[in-house]
């Protein structure tokens, strides 16, 4: 594998606005809709809107998420059947997309090693000099190795995998169904594991909540704080809707 490919590899896919298992931050589009009363301890349930997740172990641990969350904001948690509210959960992951990255020669390239010197140029192709001479198209004999005389001039082509994630949520009045939030967020990330993914969804989705109706933005969310360091809050950055 050449240098340059090496490098490719582990830099893509920390290029792009995703969150992925290692420390960066966690990046996630979120869209809402809503009309929700100021809290006085109105009652909610959480559920999940495909029934067959209800009962699952997974789906009761995300469920919690967002009950704790509307509870630090002055709703009450209450039983099916007798909340005033009822929250709808949907998430998921996509089996995720190949992304196509080419990256430009860079130009001619020179060196010198313990047979004589060396150089690439994009345009010819490899050549070897030796001691100031030149000694045309190919290598000079004993200087073969492929790390040196890889062709750094020439484009390199490389791909690498990234996931779609969402979390969908919906708040209705239990009386007469109204809708009072529709949320929609979703993630790029290099990581489709629902049990990383879905908690910085939960995040995102609350940050700011309600938010105003009808506004689209980024919200980014900082890795774990390491030893020492104080947790940063999550920031909103205003996405203009095209």
């Amino acid at each position: 594998m050449s240098l340059r490919r090496k490098i490719l590899t582990f830099t893509a896919p920390a290029a792009l606005l995703l969150a992925s298992g290692c420390a960066q931050p966690f990046k996630a589009d979120v869209a809402r809709f809503q009309m929700m009363p100021p809290p006085s301890g109105q009652t909610f349930f959480v559920q999940a809107s495909d029934p067959r997740q209800q009962g699952s172990i997974e789906f009761q641990s995300y469920a919690q998420m967002v009950a704790a969350r509307l509870n630090a904001l002055g709703y009450r948690q209450g039983e099916p059947g007798h909340a005033d509210m009822v929250v709808s959960l949907n998430y998921g992951v996509d089996d995720g997309h190949t992304e196509i990255v080419t990256t430009p020669g860079i130009g001619p390239r020179w060196g010198w090693g313990p047979y004589g010197g060396w150089g690439v140029d994009y345009r010819t192709g490899p050549y070897r000099f030796r001691h100031g001479r030149f000694y045309g198209r190919g290598f000079y004999y004993g200087w073969d190795d492929p790390f040196w005389y890889d062709p750094f001039g020439y484009p390199e082509i490389d791909s690498y995998t990234y996931f779609i994630s969402h979390l969908d949520m919906r708040i209705q009045r239990a009386g007469d169904g109204q809708s009072l939030f529709e949320g929609h967020a979703h993630a790029r990330s290099t990581d489709q594991s629902l049990p990383h993914l879905v908690p910085n969804l939960v995040e995102a989705m609350f940050t700011g909540f309600p938010g105003r109706s009808g506004e689209d933005v980024r919200i980014t969310i900082p890795p774990p704080p390491k030893n020492g360091q104080p947790a940063q809050a999550p920031t909103i950055e205003e996405r203009r809707r095209r």
